[in-house]
């Protein structure tokens, strides 16, 4: 581990010195504890102690040297290195790594940050030497952590502090059971170290930027991956997603999104046989379409070549019961042109996670 973190800091402490005249860069690193959130009963014999660990981020201050800086009030972004002691050997430890965004309010003093990454358990689940670990059920998982802090900037010449609430989220997303997943609520208190003298906000925008208008566009989406039921140990399936939707552009930063998609989940194949096997008060014939059809509203943020995209949708089609007829999509879009993109999602019923979906589209 000690090699991993060293390539990690010498790679970020390069790329720190390798700056234009149109950014500059800091580090920051934070200390932080607190309590492991009781979301679900399962989890309960699993919160013994207060996790804490450490928070290591490189950022790369933005000037407004490009137009969407200043639409967002000259955010940062970067990388982070998070690592995590969960206080409980059944739990183990967690180690991740996130791409980051912060945004800054109220005169710059107030920072949001938000991270989405991959994280490392050292000690998942086993049903022989660990099988009180149903938080995770595999050593790769999907992170998510946020933060809100007090920032000091150049408290001391290069030196700045910052503190405040931080929430770290694990979950495999249901690739493999089980996956009752883990949220550490906790304070944190960081240490900042600017590399370079602060450049001047460029203040250019033209009046009529918010002006902006576009037709209506018409998406086409393919969304794949792998994913299990909770029934452990019943085998990862692979689920097809096609989609269809239409969006409209209302301003820069937003568009409204309304459309369909059609679920090909074949876990829910081997969940119907299961259920009518093994329960037959359910009255469930296994004969049951494992297909599915909802529609969908969303909401899109644009910030550079990457947005957030969010849908509520709801099962129109729904032969089977499966967690409910609403469900949830949250997650990023990366755009290669005007055209083409790639996304990266997770798609649940309310807390529960069923899938992450990869995926490719088109935006006529």
């Amino acid at each position: 581990m000690k090699q991993y973190l060293a390539c990690i800091f010498c790679m970020i402490f390069c790329f720190s010195f390798s700056q234009d005249k149109t950014h500059t860069s800091y580090f920051d690193i934070n200390y932080f504890k607190g309590t492991i959130a009781l979301h679900n009963n399962d989890i309960l014999h699993l919160i013994n102690g207060h996790p804490e660990g450490f928070i290591l981020a490189w950022n790369k201050k933005t000037y407004g040297f490009n137009q969407w800086e200043q639409r967002y009030n000259y955010p940062d972004y970067g990388v982070s290195l998070v690592y995590q002691n969960l206080k409980n050997p059944v739990l183990g430890n967690n180690l991740s790594l996130y791409a980051h965004y912060n945004f800054y309010f109220f005169k710059r003093n107030l920072m949001f940050r938000i991270g989405q990454g991959l994280a490392y358990n050292n000690n998942p689940y086993d049903k022989e030497t660990n099988f009180k670990n149903v938080a995770f059920g595999s050593n790769l998982m999907s992170s998510t952590y946020v933060m809100l802090n007090y920032k000091k900037q150049h408290l001391f010449n290069n030196f700045g502090i910052q503190a405040g609430l931080s929430l770290i989220h694990y979950s495999n997303a249901n690739v493999k059971a089980p996956n009752a997943s883990i949220n550490t609520i906790a304070l944190n208190l960081g240490v900042i170290y600017n590399f370079e003298e602060i450049l001047a906000f460029q203040k250019n925008l033209d009046e009529t930027d918010n002006k902006f208008t576009q037709p209506i566009k018409y998406n086409l989406v393919f969304r794949t991956g792998i994913n299990e039921s909770d029934v452990v140990g019943s085998g990862q399936f692979p689920f097809y997603v096609f989609s269809v939707y239409a969006d409209k552009r209302i301003n820069r930063k937003s568009a409204l999104q309304f459309g369909t998609d059609v679920f090909f989940s074949n876990f829910l194949k081997d969940l119907i046989y299961y259920k009518s096997v093994s329960f037959p008060e359910d009255n469930i014939s296994g004969n049951e379409d494992y297909k599915r059809v909802g529609v969908f509203a969303g909401h899109e943020l644009f910030v550079n070549k990457t947005s957030i995209e969010t849908q509520l949708g709801y099962y129109v089609y729904y032969p089977f019961d499966f967690e409910g007829r609403t469900y949830f999509r949250l997650g990023l879009k990366r755009y290669f042109n005007d055209k083409w993109f790639a996304v990266l999602t997770l798609k649940s019923h309310g807390a529960k996670a069923e899938a992450v979906e990869f995926g490719i589209g088109v935006r006529l």
